[in-house]
């Protein structure tokens, strides 16, 4: 069954909304206004499937009630069509931009609130399915114990480090860390950009540009940077390594006062923080081990 709930002031437009859209699979709740309703949605959160919507009402209107929803993690899914004859350009883009999934004006007729409401509709089961698929890679993803990843675009390196960091607790944190080695045998082991020259291409803009620049030259085609996963009983470690020439690596481990107001240089001292239970890096710096803890909420000492 799927349950609507509408909200309009007018008792004889939640007649005749309920008339345009009966069904037998659907179930109709009513509210007066916009306290009602959030009242109904903050007791049941997981109860309605669509939110049908005036907007001119007392207590609290349909715009106030909508800004409300969309705030609210608890209803990420639920869509929200507005009905109102507050129909002028700007009303329609201010119900628009506040998150109307959409904004349709009085006078309408019911095969048109029929067809919006079955692609709304249709939209949440799509959005549920693939919110289930999400859970069920991430539970597969689960089984990993060992794996070896190449990369050499930023881009992927970015998207590589938040699949991977989703095996660990404080997932957000870990890919921060992630990324920040990955990017650094990007930028420094592929392509060879110093931190003097990267500081010049930020401060210009410039980056990126370059970075692409450097991606397409020919010799670069068969260069990747790679990442190796071991995972054990309590630990995870994170190997990158790049064939890079190597850097001077011990200064960046702290948060060197003299970096303090850089675009840069200071991401590698973070990640060790924040994001790892240790990390070391090894002979020349084109290989960096980062230990990830299983069983603690935040990162053991990097004191050494």
């Amino acid at each position: 069954m799927t349950e609507l709930l509408v909200v309009d002031d007018e008792p004889l437009n939640l007649e005749i909304i309920a008339d345009f859209l009966q069904a037998p699979e659907r179930i109709f709740t009513f509210a007066q206004d916009g306290q009602e309703a959030w009242d109904r949605l903050r007791a049941e959160p997981s109860r309605f499937d669509l939110l049908i919507l005036d907007r001119r009402m007392p207590r609290m209107d349909g715009i106030e009630l909508l800004e409300l929803v969309v705030r609210d993690p608890r209803f990420e899914d639920l869509p929200v069509i507005m009905q109102t004859v507050a129909s002028s350009p700007e009303e329609v883009a201010q119900g628009l931009s506040a998150g109307a999934w959409y904004y349709l004006a009085k006078p309408y007729q019911a095969e048109a609130l029929q067809r919006i409401v079955n692609a709304a509709l249709l939209d949440r089961r799509n959005r549920h399915a693939l919110r289930q698929l999400q859970r069920e890679i991430s539970s597969t993803w689960g089984l990993l114990r060992e794996g070896r990843f190449r990369f050499r675009e930023p881009r992927h390196a970015s998207l590589l480090a938040v699949q991977l960091a989703d095996l660990c607790p404080r997932a957000s944190l870990v890919a921060m860390g992630l990324s920040e080695l990955m990017i650094n045998a990007i930028e420094h082991g592929l392509l060879g950009i110093g931190y003097e020259e990267k500081g010049r291409l930020l401060a210009q803009d410039a980056l990126n540009d370059e970075i692409e620049r450097r991606l397409a030259r020919p010799e670069q085609a068969s260069r990747w940077a790679e990442l190796w996963l071991r995972r054990e009983a309590e630990r995870i470690c994170f190997t990158v390594c790049d064939h890079g020439p190597g850097f001077d690596w011990a200064p960046y481990l702290e948060l060197a006062p003299e970096r303090a107001f850089h675009h840069h240089g200071r991401g590698i001292a973070m990640a060790r923080q924040l994001a790892f239970s240790a990390l070391d890096y090894q002979g020349r710096g084109n290989v960096v081990q980062a230990w990830v803890s299983l069983n603690e909420s935040t990162p053991e000492s990097n004191d050494d």
